[in-house]
């Protein structure tokens, strides 16, 4: 008899985490870009931030209560999450009009068509993003010249677009470099591009707060930017002349953006540690793959959604050991 384990009724472990709060420490830890692209672009920032939400909130509270016929979980703050991220990914003078359309797409389509949050196999944010990429490519890649006089930027274009641009008229390498912004421009911002991406550094300081609030866990963002650093690393050591340092493609584009808000999502990502690096492993390596072969000069939106299909199967492959089960 004393080989007999007696145990309580489950949930044996109790936290008083919750949707909502999760949900509102990740708008907690994106406040710092948020406010630096206010900074940047000025009050068109806002005003895409606060129609992108205003327009996912509707749209949830809309086709939860009069189509789908439930309690609409508009205060759960997920779709409060999911317009910031929307705007993180657009110009800040993007037309309103595409933007809601945009809003529609990420919470209509990508979420409340397969049952809601915890059901949805890609992220909402990323698929209403690439959605209108498509649909509206010239608004998409215009982008705003800076509207603060303390910012140096005096171009539009993004570090990655004026590569890629540069190289399709067949401009070298390292003539295309002085037209480059510095390391330390890209990490606190002063570029162009989306108000999700001109800072770096503000990015990483809202993955530091949800590392500590335990939010996320460290596999995938360091999975992702590990192995962009790796695979262009090789190719620059290779032919310096004709690649970027690696470094550059951590700073640039979308990758602090995506490798720490958008492909942590609880929902889209694998459960286990070990199935969160093979999936950032993935996102990394498609992602470099289309910046440096691809005609599209970023490439982590479809490398994270390509990778949302794939987690499935991830968590299929990978399992935790049962409690009790044999090694």
């Amino acid at each position: 008899m004393s080989n007999v384990l007696t145990i309580s009724p489950s949930p044996h472990v109790h936290t008083d985490d919750s949707v909502r709060k999760i949900m509102y420490r990740v708008v907690l830890a994106m406040l710092p870009a948020l406010a630096w692209s206010v900074f940047v672009f000025g009050l068109d920032a806002l005003r895409v931030t606060l129609i992108a939400v205003a327009a996912c909130m509707a749209f949830e509270y809309l086709i939860q209560r009069f189509v789908m016929k439930v309690t609409p979980s508009v205060n759960d703050g997920s779709a409060l999450v999911t317009g910031i991220l929307l705007a993180f990914n657009v110009p800040a003078d993007l037309p309103w009009w595409i933007l809601v359309l945009g809003a529609f797409v990420a919470v209509a389509v990508a979420k409340l068509s397969f049952g809601g949050l915890g059901s949805n196999i890609f992220n909402p944010a990323l698929v209403g993003r690439v959605f209108l990429l498509i649909s509206f490519p010239v608004q998409m890649t215009t982008w705003p010249v800076t509207k603060q006089a303390a910012v140096d930027a005096t171009t539009a274009a993004t570090p990655l677009g004026l590569i890629k641009e540069g190289i399709l008229n067949g401009k070298p390498l390292n003539e295309l470099m002085g037209t480059l912004p510095s390391t330390s421009d890209m990490l606190l911002g002063n570029i162009g591009g989306s108000l999700g991406e001109v800072s770096a550094l503000m990015l990483l300081l809202g993955g530091l707060y949800m590392l500590w609030k335990k939010v996320i866990t460290w596999h995938t963002p360091v999975a992702i930017l590990g192995s962009m650093f790796v695979f262009g690393g090789i190719f620059w050591f290779v032919d310096p002349e004709a690649y970027l340092t690696p470094v550059f493609h951590l700073l640039a584009g979308g990758a602090m953006l995506g490798a720490i808000f958008m492909a942590t999502d609880m929902v889209t990502s694998p459960m286990t540690g070990k199935g969160q690096l093979i999936y950032g492993v993935g996102i990394g390596v498609i992602t470099m793959c289309i910046r440096l072969f691809g005609s599209y000069p970023e490439g982590i939106s479809f490398a994270i959604l390509i990778m949302n299909g794939f987690t499935p199967l991830i968590n299929a492959y990978v399992k935790p050991k049962r409690f009790g089960g044999q090694k």
